[in-house]
């Protein structure tokens, strides 16, 4: 095992991490999570934005002119 993580340029804990969340899976369960995974954080992203979005209505709905 040490050689083959050695041969793909990644240290045995990400190969243990790896097995513990992938291992079991079929290929296209793996890319399903793979897919879900992405599309989660790109959701996420959005809520952010639109959250200092509208922290930054609110500073400037705040000011009194």
């Amino acid at each position: 095992m040490t050689e083959l993580c050695r041969r793909h340029g990644i240290s045995e804990q990400t190969d243990y991490r790896w097995k513990a969340k992938y291992g079991g899976m079929e290929l296209s369960e793996a890319q399903r999570l793979k897919d879900l995974e992405d599309e989660n954080r790109k959701l996420k992203q959005l809520v952010a934005n639109q959250a200092l979005d509208i922290h930054a209505l609110g500073a400037v709905l705040s000011k009194k002119f």
